[in-house]
């Protein structure tokens, strides 16, 4: 790393650790709406700084990182579920961002873009739906038919993360139902959560818990709803391909921020080892076992992280198609080293890892998504067998 970014990093993760990480417990206690107030003048502190919106280049107002940097700072932004709202990167945001930056007119820029870059609005991206199998979007039902100067959407989407709140959504929908290529028949379409037919039917009860905000993940339906042909994002027939653009790094993003919550979860794994006294004179982190958790921890943490800096190093180099394999790896992979450390951690903490008196149970519940979400990990394994195996002659 440059001198700057280890500066940055410092400076950064001595932020999340001093202004973020004591809201943690009105967040977890209270909700999204009791920390608004706080997160926005830390969001102010951040943009004085200059370190809003690090996913962007510097033409679009961002930090001009590369993918690599963006992750290792993901990382530490990673350490407190605030972090990346913070520096408005957080997902779904950022994807959208990214795509937003790429494929906007100049009008859909003015009205989406800049108020999403700028903090303004909040957004969220409607793809998977009930009917259907998430890891087939080839599947999907939405349909979006051109009326004159408008397109009419129909259908229902579920699990469309940052909802609550938004301003407007980025929708996919069959465009091209007859199209000979299943990738060309979906398009993207900017629809404004205001307009006529768009109904936001409830928030999902997520492992007991609704959420709010950017925090929460809701079921849409559209029911002849309307919006301007001038709303489509790119071309039509160029969803799926729109997709793909935000879905390789997203991933570099997902797994970073995993990596942040791991690397925390193993301090709190190694505090509570140290301090907590099981009989008199002796400490849990005096047995063996406890003593596996926390290597097998600090161990496959570091190997996601590499393994992840690596993957992020590649698309930078030779752009996300190149780096497939080692995208797939890495998803189903970091996925499941978050899942096994923050299972030790709770185990180590005993009853009080199961309350929300840290942030242990929060990470629990919220994170067991990620061997699911932007592909399960069954499809992701498959994938980067397939890409192993074709050196040896077989075609999966």
């Amino acid at each position: 790393m440059s001198d700057d970014l280890d500066a940055l990093l410092d400076e950064a993760r001595t932020f999340v650790d001093e202004r973020l990480v004591p809201l943690e417990e009105t967040l977890r206690q209270e909700g999204f709406g009791a920390v608004q107030e706080a997160l926005d003048e830390r969001r102010a502190e951040v943009k004085e700084r200059g370190w809003w919106t690090p996913h962007l280049s510097d033409e679009e107002g961002g930090m001009g990182l590369s993918l690599e940097d963006v992750g290792r700072l993901g990382a530490v932004l990673g350490r407190s579920p605030l972090g990346h709202p913070a520096f408005n990167c957080q997902a779904p945001d950022a994807g959208n961002m990214e795509i937003l930056a790429r494929h906007t007119t100049v009008l859909q820029r003015a009205r989406f873009f800049e108020p999403l870059r700028c903090g303004d609005v909040r957004s969220c991206f409607a793809m998977t739906e009930p009917e259907h199998a998430g890891s087939n979007p080839k599947q999907l039902g939405t349909t979006a038919e051109k009326d004159g100067d408008e397109y009419v959407l129909n259908g229902c989407k579920w699990f469309t993360t940052g909802a609550d709140g938004a301003a407007f959504a980025i929708v996919m929908a069959v465009t091209n139902p007859e199209a000979d290529d299943p990738y060309a028949r979906a398009s993207q379409l900017i629809v404004p959560t205001d307009a006529e037919g768009f109904e936001h039917v409830r928030k999902l009860p997520v492992m007991g818990e609704r959420g709010e905000g950017w925090l929460s993940h809701s079921e849409l339906r559209f029911d002849d709803c309307r919006v301007p042909a001038r709303n489509l994002l790119g071309e039509a027939g160029a969803g799926f391909r729109i997709a793909q653009e935000r879905l390789g790094p997203g991933r570099i993003h997902h797994c970073m921020r995993w990596i942040g919550i791991a690397e925390r979860a193993c301090e709190m794994l190694c505090e509570r080892a140290a301090s907590r006294e099981i009989a008199p004179g002796e400490k849990l982190g005096e047995r063996q076992t406890v003593q596996n958790w926390i290597a097998e921890s600090r161990a496959e943490t570091r190997a996601a992280r590499l393994m992840t800096l690596d993957a992020a190093r590649k698309i930078d180099r030779e752009g996300a198609k190149a780096a497939r394999a080692e995208i797939s790896t890495i998803k189903f992979y970091v996925a499941g080293v978050l899942q096994d450390v923050l299972d030790r951690a709770v185990q180590a903490h005993g009853g009080l890892g199961m309350t929300d008196d840290t942030m242990l149970a929060f990470w629990y519940r919220h994170e067991r998504g990620a061997r699911i979400y932007d592909g399960p990990d069954e499809v992701h394994k498959a994938r980067a067998a397939r890409y192993a195996l074709r050196p040896y002659g077989l075609e999966l």
